[in-house]
């Protein structure tokens, strides 16, 4: 479980506070403010990135990931070694660069940097200053690794900070391992009152052996301990080094268009890593796994209007690059089964079990009641109560209620349970997904494109 502690060193104000419980993931609304002080100790290793304009970064604490094979998430860039990506600004910088520009075979150019082999270590405090690129398409991050010769996600990945162009104004934190990873990781995100590339911000994390801590300009936003990876091995006890980056393109940040601006800087004032808590940032044994507490009631969300069910003269085609039946365990008649998200662990249900056209549906704590029984049809057709789920006005719009309705045979109303989770609307072509990445019982349900965000993951039970 997410577990949010407000308190007095935060010392700044909460515009609007989001709290994720039961696995998965964070977000909250934070205005700006000047940065909080490190609560760390000792300094480790740092790069203030001091040098003359148009030098490269210092070899002996960063070297060069080269490529353009896609790094496995469908990335349009080649990263090279060249200063015309990454260099200092003569002015206490480093500046990563993504240029659209012919470069090995591909159409952009990017840098990547990293430690490994000149610096890890297992705890404390790592944080960045860091001004953002800005633009659909463009993905930075400020992350991290495990070190040894174990494959990924085996290794462990913590992502510092992660910015989609697409979602200017959130920041993500999130962890990787073994049986969480990907549309499954471990996660949190915050969302400031401007876009962040406006300004410089700071991006930490305070890491010990059975916790880390995520802070955006030291106001934290996120924290994970073993007991949020599902009863999976926590492998965040060894070594880790730091990577810089600036992808374009991918599955989860989509590629740039019309409105991108190229070239696209990411701007790094200075890495620091301190000690802290007397760790010494030796590889330590697994911690003890905890058991987990129940976050609070989300207290921004407010229930969405009734909207009218969708057209019986609606006419919405098949899509063909849908499956005809879902692979997940749900059978292609499955009878009254609980369709329950994996990021939150709640179940979908009918608001008051009322059988009423136009009713949004929610999730909730899972009750195995009428309510929450649904039967997958082989004609696509999910069903609770005698009525259909539905995608509000047969509209297939991003942010489209989905609701309960009286059956009517559309497009509208069939939906695909694929071996990934994802809960597909045949006529859209769009995901079920939970609004906001919230997992508090009563949070609505809504179309939204499918992203293998763990809001969009279901299972039968």
């Amino acid at each position: 479980m997410d577990r949010i502690r407000i308190n007095g060193r935060l010392g700044r104000s909460l515009t609007a506070l989001v709290v994720i419980g039961a696995g998965l993931g964070v977000g909250f609304h934070l205005a700006g403010g000047e940065p909080g002080a490190s609560a760390a100790s000792t300094l480790v290793w740092s790069d203030e990135f001091d040098g003359a304009a148009g030098t490269g970064p210092d070899a002996a604490k960063w070297k060069h990931d080269t490529g353009g094979h896609g790094w496995g998430n469908d990335e349009l860039q080649n990263y090279t070694d060249s200063t015309r990506n990454a260099a200092l600004d003569g002015d206490g910088n480093l500046v990563i660069t993504a240029r659209r520009e012919s470069s090995g075979g591909r159409e952009y150019s990017s840098a990547r940097l990293l430690t490994a082999g000149t610096f890890s270590r297992a705890y404390g405090r790592f944080e960045a200053r860091i001004k953002l690129p800005a633009g659909q398409g463009i993905w930075p991050a400020f992350w991290m690794l495990g070190d040894g010769p174990s494959g990924w996600p085996d290794r462990g990945e913590i992502d510092i900070m992660e910015n989609v162009g697409k979602d200017p104004n959130r920041v993500h934190g999130t962890i990787h391992g073994p049986g969480y990873s990907g549309g499954g990781a471990s996660g949190g995100s915050v969302l400031h009152d401007a876009p962040l590339a406006d300004a410089f911000h700071t991006y930490a994390i305070d890491w010990s052996p059975d916790l880390i801590v995520w802070y955006l300009d030291g106001v934290e936003f996120s924290r994970k301990t073993p007991a949020d990876v599902g009863g999976n091995r926590w492998v965040f006890d060894r070594p880790f080094f730091m990577i810089l980056n600036v992808a374009v393109g991918g599955r989860w940040p989509g590629s740039p268009d019309g409105s991108t601006r190229f070239p696209q800087t990411m701007v790094v004032d200075y890495v620091r890593v301190h000690e802290s808590g007397g760790d010494d940032g030796d590889a330590a044994d697994p911690p003890a796994e905890e058991s987990p507490t129940a976050s609070p009631e989300n207290p921004g969300t407010s229930p969405s209007p009734d909207p009218s069910p969708s057209p019986d003269t609606s006419d919405a085609p098949d899509n063909p690059d849908t499956p005809d039946t879902p692979g997940n365990p749900a059978p292609p008649a499955a009878q009254g089964v609980a369709l329950t998200g994996m990021q939150s662990g709640r179940c979908v249900d009918v608001p008051g079990g009322q059988s009423r056209d136009g009713l949004p549906l929610q999730i909730w704590d899972c009750l195995r009641t009428d309510a929450q029984r649904w039967t997958f049809t082989a004609d696509g057709t999910v069903t609770a109560l005698g009525k259909c789920l539905d995608v509000a006005g047969g509209n297939p719009a991003n942010g489209t209620t989905i609701q309960l309705a009286h059956c009517n045979g559309t497009g509208w109303q069939q939906f695909v349970l694929t071996d990934a989770g994802d809960l597909v609307n045949r006529a859209a072509n769009r995901c079920v997904d939970v609004r906001d990445l919230h997992t508090t019982a009563g949070t609505k349900l809504q179309l939204w494109d499918c992203a293998g965000t763990p809001n969009q993951k279901w299972v039968v039970r």
